[in-house]
């Protein structure tokens, strides 16, 4: 079984990239916060075959400690790998302010150079992570990042500060870390127009512009409207801030509709996903007996029996299928035939329906007319 330390294990990337090397199979994970004991590194270390560096300091009281934390850790990792008499594979997360003249990059970047030393002095491999600003589940707000800030105030319907809505900032996801990291390991990382590790996917975007993304997701409770999830960023910030949501608010009620018939409920609508709602219908008792021009629709008996009619509008001959909740299936309704559904069965029947396009009072493209 091979066996990787971690340092940093309780930090944001750390317990993200421990949860994806737990599941990896013949790999043990051995490791190193800051609350564990430092003399307790050597002997981890002696068991390392590959080490992921994540340890560092990042919002200090007393900026000396950006030397302590970023520089003097390092330097006592790679002195106690040289001294195990292995070529350990070493990685470091550095931040792409490694250039920048200020403490926080310069410690950093002082970090990168005993890295690298390491590597061409013991013929390790040595891979070194620049990384703009990471986001993703687990970051902590006012702390790791603005997104996770932003995540949590707007989960809490708090204030945003947003001081200069047109500053850019730069994103990478720690899934997509993650991803790097791991192949790193095996020896594949994808690799920078400079030759060194990289995430291949970022995003730049401006402060303003993320506010109001963020910003926009509590209504889409009340609006049904989905997130444009086929965006890769916004599918990543939508995923983030559900993460943040107080545990008393994961659930939330449907505006249900209910006549003598049953009871109809939309769950989603988009302009990329059309609408989808759920019906629960009495025995006995038909929904439907409409027709459409253009809009079709999908239905999906999940309990109880029922049969679906059709009838073109220019013929007289009726179509049946009986569906069941027993036996799943999708049954397509296309243009041009008016159409119903009719609870066959002894107790409630549960639906689900999808329709191309949500339903426009102002343009409904419902017609009725009996089967």
């Amino acid at each position: 079984m091979g066996k990787v330390v971690v340092t940093g294990s309780q930090g944001f990337i750390g317990r993200n990239l421990i949860a994806t090397l737990s599941t990896l199979p013949d790999l043990e994970v051995l490791t190193f916060d800051v609350e564990d004991p430092v003399d307790s590194l050597p002997g981890l270390l002696a068991q390392a075959e590959f080490v992921f560096h994540l340890a560092g300091i990042n919002r200090p009281q007393d900026p000396g400690e950006f030397t302590r934390g970023n520089v003097g850790l390092t330097q006592q990792i790679v002195e106690l790998l040289r001294s195990t008499g292995r070529p350990v594979p070493l990685l470091i997360s550095s931040s792409t302010q490694a250039d920048l003249a200020n403490p926080y990059g310069a410690s950093k970047k002082q970090a990168e150079e005993l890295v690298r030393a390491y590597g061409r002095e013991t013929g390790a491999p040595v891979f070194v992570f620049r990384l703009p600003n990471v986001f993703g589940k687990w970051s902590r707000p006012n702390y790791n990042s603005v997104v996770a800030t932003f995540c949590h105030n707007t989960a809490r319907g708090l204030p945003l500060e947003v001081h200069d809505p047109d500053r850019e900032v730069h994103l990478v996801h720690v899934d997509d870390v993650v991803a790097q990291f791991i192949a790193a390991y095996r020896g594949t990382p994808h690799r920078g127009p400079d030759g060194e590790p990289a995430v291949p996917r970022t995003f730049t975007l401006t402060l303003g512009d993320l506010a109001a993304r963020i910003g926009r997701f509590p209504q889409t409770r009340l609006t049904r409207e989905v997130p444009d999830v086929g965006d890769d960023l916004t599918r990543r910030l939508y995923s983030m801030y559900l993460s943040y949501l107080p545990t008393d608010q994961f659930a939330y009620a449907l505006e249900a509709k209910h006549d003598p018939r049953g009871w109809l409920a939309e769950i989603l609508r988009g302009p990329g996903l059309g609408q989808l709602f759920v019906s629960v219908t009495r025995p006995g008792i038909a929904r439907g007996h409409h027709w459409h021009h253009t809009k079709v629709e999908k239905f999906l008996v999940v309990s109880g029996e029922a049969v679906v009619r059709f009838r073109p509008l220019s013929g007289a001959e009726v179509i049946e299928y009986p569906v069941s909740g027993g036996e799943p299936r999708v049954v397509d309704i296309p243009p041009g035939y008016t159409h119903s559904i009719t609870n066959t069965g002894t107790g409630d029947l549960i639906t689900l329906f999808w329709a191309s396009e949500p339903f426009d009072p102002g343009r409904p493209d419902t017609h009725a007319l009996p089967v």
